[in-house]
């Protein structure tokens, strides 16, 4: 392959690639689209079962208009033969053929109506349903759509070094840990506060069992009592 094929391939695939990132970008626009479609011709193919239907009308009105008038014309030509009128009963009985002929073109035309008038009426009513069937799945893919644009959102805004979660984070630790520093420091103040004043011995002594500092009425009654005798 030359060098001029391999780069008008890649030309080629560089062009597909950018096609089908336009589709998937805009592809819920395009299947609103063709769902908009989808409805326009499912409105169009109910207009063309009205006309149908309606010429359907017309030409029943002339079977039944042609079955009229050959029963009539039959009544005449009996008629005719009833007076010994053969002539005049043949050039009946000519006409009556004529419309005969007419009726059953007409029948068969009006049959044909009906045929496509029911094929229309199930290829409208299966239309109906696909159209809301795919309306559902809109929705849901939709819905599906926002769910995971909102997720993305969220994970792009509460991840990496420069996030806003991160930079949370950070800060709480900081505040913890000057909390921690500021309590630190106050219970060395206390400690030292202790030394200053002898507390921290006296609670040494008292510890260690070497004085004791639970003086009580009793004990000092007996100290009296005892210092008096």
């Amino acid at each position: 392959m030359s060098i001029w094929k391999k780069l008008f391939t890649a030309v080629r695939g560089a062009a597909t690639e950018a096609g089908e990132a336009v589709v998937d970008n805009q592809a819920l626009r395009i299947l609103d689209q063709e769902m908009r479609d989808a409805r326009v011709q499912l409105n169009n193919a109910k207009e063309n079962l009205t006309r149908v239907m309606a010429e359907e009308m017309a030409v029943r009105r002339v079977v039944k208009d042609l079955r009229s008038r050959i029963e009539e014309h039959e009544g005449y030509a009996t008629q005719a033969l009833e007076r010994g009128d053969e002539a005049l009963a043949l050039e009946i009985a000519d006409k009556i053929a004529e419309m005969t002929n007419e009726l059953e073109a007409q029948e068969q035309l009006a049959d044909g109506y009906t045929g496509n008038i029911t094929g229309l009426k199930r290829t409208i009513a299966d239309t109906e349903r696909n159209i809301k069937a795919m309306q559902r799945e809109v929705s849901v893919v939709k819905s599906t759509e926002a769910v995971q644009k909102a997720n993305a959102a969220m994970a792009a805004k509460f991840s990496g070094t420069d996030s806003s979660m991160l930079r949370a984070t950070d800060s709480l630790e900081r505040i913890k840990a000057k909390q921690q520093k500021r309590s630190d420091q106050m219970n060395a103040a206390v400690e030292l506060q202790k030394e200053s004043s002898g507390d921290d011995l006296q609670a040494k002594l008292k510890a260690a069992g070497i004085v004791s500092g639970n003086a009580s009425g009793n004990a000092v009654l007996e100290r009296l009592k005892a210092k008096k005798s």
